[in-house]
């Protein structure tokens, strides 16, 4: 340890630097990747991108993904508070998406989400019902406003079937004007395209 009178040897930085000149590029790319994992805004972008060049669909099988449970009970609450039934629905089209302001993929999808709605919320055959899974729904409203994304904000009021719903975030369901699931999609996928709006079109 060095006295008061004794110089403090500098350290020699140079076999950093040129550490650091020789592999720039895997720092780069390390870098990246670790911002890309811890930071959620940045892991929602590149989520959305792979959305974007059509690497996540969704199809729709007009013959049936699975059969409806017969008198189904699947209870929601309605942006103004009153609880509906599902099996109220028929003779709709129905896009249900089970959703979360911390999930990731739910984000990376939501801008999708948010444009067909936008398509189609004039057109009464359709009905959507995005239902919200945050315990408190303030943060989903903040998330909604922050993003600037016009939706609304429906809750599940007790328990789903499986058919519907297994808590796999984010899952989306679309049903038939028969009251059949013709879409059961557990992760992302884009759903403003033009091909999967015919398709839903195609259900009418």
């Amino acid at each position: 340890m060095p006295t008061l009178n004794q110089p403090i040897k500098r350290m020699d930085l140079q076999p950093i630097f040129s550490k650091i000149k020789t592999n720039w590029k895997s720092i780069i790319v390390y870098s990246f990747l670790l911002l890309i994992i811890f930071n959620p805004t940045a892991n929602a972008w590149l989520l959305q991108r792979l959305i974007s060049i059509g690497l996540f669909n969704a199809t729709i099988e007009k013959e049936g993904v699975a059969e409806m449970p017969e008198n189904i009970t699947f209870l929601y609450t309605t942006p103004d508070g009153k609880t509906s039934n599902i099996s109220e629905l028929k003779g709709k089209v129905v896009f249900i998406n089970f959703w979360a302001s911390w999930c990731r993929p739910c984000s990376a999808e939501m801008p999708s989400i948010a444009a067909l709605y936008q398509k189609l919320q004039k057109d009464e055959r359709f009905v959507f019902l995005l239902i919200n899974e945050d315990d408190d729904k303030e943060k989903a409203i903040d998330y909604l406003k922050k993003n600037h994304f016009n939706l609304p904000i429906y809750k599940r009021a007790g328990e789903a079937t499986n058919a519907i719903f297994t808590g796999t975030l984010p899952t989306t369901i679309v049903i038939n004007k028969e009251g059949k699931i013709v879409l059961k999609k557990e992760g992302m996928a884009g759903y403003d395209s033009d091909s999967f709006i015919k398709q839903l079109n195609d259900l009418l």
